[in-house]
């Protein structure tokens, strides 16, 4: 194959292995979609979602590999698994699918650390991550609410923002994982500037020569002038005025129970807005077959899809990978963009 016509490489890691997340990545890999990806997680794990899957004509071949470069030594059809350091196939075989398990925890957490270890080496272009239970992460002591926060701290703690994306919709956070009061707290000038800042550099690498970026507002009616809180008025109108003082395409705030279908019509490319489910429920009501979670800020692309370990499935080959795939196609058109 010509190095040319190759696409990104892109690590693929495993998740919970309690969870889905072993099954839609050997559906993926079944369904022609990850291609030029590389696993980082368990192998044997792979291995029985691959046997239980099994069609007529067998199942795959998982082969371990040292390091992400070896898939293309490897014959089509065959699944590249790199075992991350401290992933111990022994201490993992009796995992029950659907329950929390600190040794599923602490095996996903191995698993993210080493791929996001091999971005940072240059040797992935980005990472697309199955679903991990946030309990379990948890029991394991890894004291971290989710990917973005691991991945924000191997990267020295930059700044990063959650996007959700599908074909119609983007959306993007200025708070991610906290409670509702944190969360107000936490909207404050420079929290939203730097959100549009970092919207804005993202569109850009992506490929957008200017972003049109819609803000929602905090309150109902982006607070009626003062009459239902005054957050824009002394905190996101200021953000955006100097944001566009620094060439960004900012305008807003709306309010937030409209701006989404503008934005979906096309008179936006993203809206920025502040709490976590004014973000996220847009977007997931539009399918959640399609949605792709995105880190932005982090120094390489980032994508996983947009669902939970769904526990309740898990280990009976129901799952859907579509979402999956979607996070996978996502990250190779960033990882080709950015390029």
């Amino acid at each position: 194959m010509n190095d040319l016509a190759e696409p990104p490489l892109l690590a693929l890691t495993l998740g919970d292995i309690a969870g889905i997340g072993p099954e839609i990545v050997v559906k993926a890999c079944l369904a022609g979609q990850a291609r030029a990806c590389v696993v980082y997680g368990c192998p044997e794990a792979v291995a029985r979602a691959a046997q239980q899957l099994a069609g007529p004509c067998g199942h795959p071949v998982v082969a371990e590999v040292d390091a992400p470069a070896a898939w293309r030594e490897l014959p089509a059809g065959v699944i590249p698994v790199v075992r991350p350091a401290g992933v111990d196939s022994a201490s993992l075989r009796d995992i029950v699918p659907g329950r929390v398990d600190a040794r599923a925890g602490a095996a996903a957490h191995r698993s993210i650390v080493a791929a996001a270890q091999a971005a940072l080496r240059g040797e992935v272009a980005g990472l697309v991550t199955a679903p991990i239970h946030k309990e379990a992460l948890h029991a394991a002591g890894v004291d971290f609410p989710g990917h973005t926060e691991i991945l924000q701290h191997l990267c020295g703690g930059v700044d990063v923002r959650m996007m959700l994306a599908n074909q119609e919709l983007r959306t993007v956070l200025v708070t991610i994982h906290l409670s509702v009061r944190r969360a107000l707290q936490a909207v404050t000038e420079q929290a939203v500037l730097q959100t549009l800042r970092i919207t804005d550099a993202a569109g850009r690498a992506w490929g957008q020569q200017r972003p049109r970026i819609a803000v929602a507002g905090l309150n109902p009616h982006a607070g009626e002038g003062g009459l239902f809180g005054d957050e824009e008025l002394r905190i996101i109108a200021p953000a955006i005025e100097q944001a566009r003082a620094e060439g960004i395409d900012a305008s807003g705030p709306y309010p937030p129970d409209t701006v989404f279908m503008r934005a979906r019509g096309g008179a936006f490319d993203v809206v920025v807005a502040m709490l976590h489910d004014h973000a996220l429920i847009p977007v997931k009501y539009l399918g959640l077959e399609q949605g792709v979670n995105i880190t932005l800020g982090l120094p390489f692309v980032r994508t996983s899809p947009d669902h939970g370990t769904a526990f309740d499935i898990a280990g009976r080959g129901l799952a859907d990978p579509a979402s999956l795939c979607s996070a996978i196609a996502m990250a190779r058109r960033l990882a080709g963009a950015s390029a």
